[in-house]
């Protein structure tokens, strides 16, 4: 179960899809996180292994030898 507070704009805009739709609001905004999850965690993610790596904590790999290990180099 989630419950969520929309600004009043955002609140009327999806009231309006759903109506529009006959569909539920609750189906939008499902719909809504299912389609920006993934990207939301690809953007975590990289965020962290960029920290990690300025910290010193990870090395990176340059583009040739990730290249040349998935046979994708010339």
């Amino acid at each position: 179960m989630l419950a969520i507070r929309l600004p009043s704009d955002l609140e009327d805009r999806l009231e309006n899809l759903a109506k529009a739709t006959g569909r539920t609001k609750t189906f939008y905004a499902r719909e809504a996180i299912v389609a920006h999850l993934d990207d939301l965690e690809d953007l975590y993610l990289a965020e962290q292994r960029l920290l990690d790596n300025r910290a010193g904590r990870s090395a990176s790999v340059p583009l040739e030898d990730v290249m040349k290990r998935y046979g994708l180099a010339d």
